[in-house]
């Protein structure tokens, strides 16, 4: 697949997506790290969205090895914390990387931290030829600055990249008033606006993720990425999630 153009036309509303995945979706069902079943199962999705024609990047945070700001509460420098947090999404990146190219699909990491002997330094010119060519790009260590998450990082590719949409991969189906896993009761939206998501301090991204997706007008979907299959059908309009901004 590396340097095929896609032929095919995605059958959803967004062509080119920012997908964002937590560092715990990769954990699978341990307590920490890598788990390669999961990151293979995730990479059989992305291969299918990008053999239907849609173009993807993407964005893995780093809490499955290490998190920055709960370093940061039990004394370490804050700073310290979050360039060790930016590493960690790199070491995630290079494994979904290694989950996609071994089944044929073509991907390049990009850090915002120069690391040149293990992946290309983030150059958005670049990375958007990249996934004009059918290549699956990540972004790795965030912006390369602390004191920014990793859903900021994500927003701030998806506006540079012109994404037509960020996608959020929870363990959960969509944005709730409540907890569904504590509270059976939890009500999911099905469309949200960006005021409401700051107002309630819905917890879909942080607030500064958020503004920025409104500012750009960027829709925020929200679906669940344990479910097999459900990227695709989220993709094309028929899978369960929530809309902010839709």
């Amino acid at each position: 697949m590396d340097g095929a153009e896609q032929d095919e036309m995605p059958k959803g509303r967004f062509k080119r997506v920012l997908l964002k995945v937590s560092g715990e979706a990769l954990m699978g069902d341990q307590p920490y790290g890598i788990d390669m079943t999961t990151a293979d199962r995730i990479a059989r999705e992305i291969r299918e969205a990008v053999e239907a024609g849609y173009e993807l990047c993407l964005v893995i945070g780093g809490g499955n090895i290490f998190r920055g700001l709960s370093a940061a509460a039990k004394g370490m420098e804050r700073a310290a914390a979050d360039y060790m947090g930016m590493l960690a999404t790199v070491m995630n990146a290079l494994a979904m990387q290694t989950a996609l190219e071994r089944i044929g699909v073509a991907s390049r990491v990009q850090s915002a931290i120069p690391m040149t002997t293990v992946c290309e330094p983030y150059i958005r010119r670049r990375a958007v030829r990249h996934m004009e060519k059918g290549r699956v790009v990540i972004f790795a260590a965030g912006t390369g600055n602390p004191f920014f998450t990793t859903d900021t990082a994500a927003a701030l590719r998806a506006a540079e990249m012109g994404c037509d949409a960020l996608f959020k991969g929870t363990s959960v189906d969509g944005v709730y008033d409540d907890d569904p896993r504590k509270n059976p009761a939890a009500k999911r939206f099905e469309t949200l606006d960006y005021i409401d998501v700051l107002a309630r301090d819905l917890k879909v991204m942080d607030a500064s993720a958020v503004t920025l997706m409104r500012d750009n007008q960027i829709p925020i979907v929200v679906f669940n990425i344990r479910e097999q299959g459900r990227l695709a059908r989220v993709l094309d309009g028929d899978g369960v999630s929530t809309i902010v901004g839709g």
